[in-house]
């Protein structure tokens, strides 16, 4: 069983990685085009990262979370703990 929650561990951990590197180029990418079509201001800036990263971040986030939440095994014991024994 702590091998399939290691297992779940390194891959929730890789799959992090590569939201956080798609959250930044999202945010990047957002920069590029509002600054393509007329000036960036700071507040806009801050806005934007805050928006567009952190959208990203917690959107994806919490999916990884779910799927190692079923890898891991923690979803199991919550089902065996909520079966009806008669």
């Amino acid at each position: 069983m702590a091998t399939d929650q290691t297992k779940a561990a390194a891959e929730f951990r890789r799959v992090m990685k590569w939201i956080v590197m798609i959250g930044i180029a999202a945010t990047v990418l957002a920069l590029l085009y509002l600054g393509s079509s007329g000036e960036l201001y700071p507040s806009m800036v801050i806005a934007v990262v805050a928006g567009v990263f952190l959208s990203v971040l917690l959107g994806c986030g919490l999916f990884a979370a779910a799927f190692f939440s079923d890898k891991s095994g923690h979803d199991q014991h919550v089902t065996d703990a909520t079966k009806r024994h008669d």
